[in-house]
């Protein structure tokens, strides 16, 4: 059997390694190659059959032998892990701000990142497609693989001008305010109306300009003629001497004259919260919503559970008549409406008698103008 002394071989392998530097540490390179060149391999052979006989002769070295072959493999599986989980590579960003949307895509995958799009409308047609903003900024240092956040336009709202004939003028503006809400420059700009008399109804939108169908390339301003109504229809005056206040609400729920109502104390025969006299014209009919003054008589003094009085404020001048509606709140029980009319707005004044701390509520076009206590 032959003996296979490691430690002798572990020595000459020292050796040689020691003589490897030394002729290193000399500049000896040639020399160096030719000791390697000439070195005895066939001293340092050893049988395969006799280290395995070695190893089962000896019991304490086979087990520390698997073992340490175990140890090398677990290191050698976690070098190899280290290496393929190794830190991504950084890159660039680069700036794609302005460019359209596919030349974007292809220049971040060029650099390993992944793009996170953005929708958004624009003022300008030509922006259709491209990226207005891009988040990392160009220039920033970001690993590979990073999210790039792409800002990219959908275009203007609206690239031409809708038909806007025959629907009403209100609800024209409240679609172009929605359009444009948050812009900072609305492709469509809505001047002030034209009124005009015409069979339509008030509010009905006559005429538009510019036409149906115009391209939308920069800001414009859209004129609109409306319908005021059909004015060629006159009211009649109506005859409200002597007529009480309920009768009042009744005359102003059935005609197109807007009432100026004003009171003063009642004299002599004078009926109490009646009307004494109204204005008078020439002509049996007036123009639709042309006003009438009306003169009631109030008592001077309140002596009796219920106030007599004059509503009144001051609104907005409509360019037609618009629904408006007067409605009492006592202080106990349910609420209920006095009065439904068709005013113009600017001075509005109605008549009341009511008990004292009643609520009165005028509502214009379905919301609260304005409230007053009755005292």
């Amino acid at each position: 059997m032959v003996k296979v002394n490691f430690k002798e071989i572990l020595e000459k392998i020292k050796s040689f390694f020691k003589t490897v530097w030394n002729k290193i540490r000399s500049f000896s390179f040639k020399k160096t190659i030719d000791d390697i060149r000439h070195f005895d391999v066939q001293k340092f052979r050893v049988s395969f059959a006799d280290g395995m006989e070695k190893l089962q002769s000896n019991g304490r070295l086979l087990p520390v032998t698997i073992l340490s072959a175990f140890v090398l493999m677990i290191l050698v599986c976690l070098a190899v892990f280290f290496l393929s989980v190794r830190r991504p590579e950084e890159v660039m960003v680069p700036d794609v701000v302005g460019k359209d949307l596919t030349t974007a895509l292809l220049e971040m995958q060029v650099k390993e990142l992944y793009p996170k799009i953005q929708l958004r409308y624009t003022n300008n047609p030509e922006d259709a497609g491209k990226v207005l903003n891009q988040n990392p900024d160009a220039g920033a240092i970001v690993k590979a693989g990073r999210r790039i956040t792409l800002t990219i336009s959908r275009g203007v709202v609206i690239d031409h001008v809708e038909q806007y004939v025959g629907m009403n003028v209100d609800d024209v503006r409240l679609k172009v305010q929605s359009l444009f809400t948050g812009s900072s420059k609305p492709l469509l700009i809505l001047a002030d109306p034209v009124y005009k008399a015409d069979k339509a109804d008030a509010g009905t939108i006559l005429e538009q300009d510019p036409p149906e169908g115009t391209r939308i390339s920069e800001p414009i301003t859209l004129q609109l003629v409306v319908s005021r109504g059909p004015e060629y229809e006159k009211a009649k005056i109506p005859n409200l001497v002597g007529m009480n206040i309920n009768d009042i609400y009744m005359a102003m729920s059935h005609t197109k004259i807007v009432f100026d109502f004003k009171s003063h104390n009642a004299s002599g025969d004078e009926k109490v919260g009646t009307v004494t006299e109204q204005e008078t014209f020439k002509e049996e009919y007036l123009d639709n919503y042309e006003r009438m003054s009306v003169n009631l008589a109030f008592p001077s003094k309140n002596n009796s559970a219920n106030m007599y009085g004059i509503f009144s404020d001051s609104l907005t001048e409509y360019p037609y008549a618009v629904k408006m509606t007067l409605d009492a709140v006592p202080a106990e029980g349910d609420r209920y409406t006095l009065v439904t009319f068709l005013h113009t707005g600017g001075s509005i004044t109605i008549p009341y008698v009511l008990p004292e701390g009643t609520v009165l509520v005028l509502s214009v076009a379905g919301k609260e103008a304005k409230r007053q206590v009755v005292q």
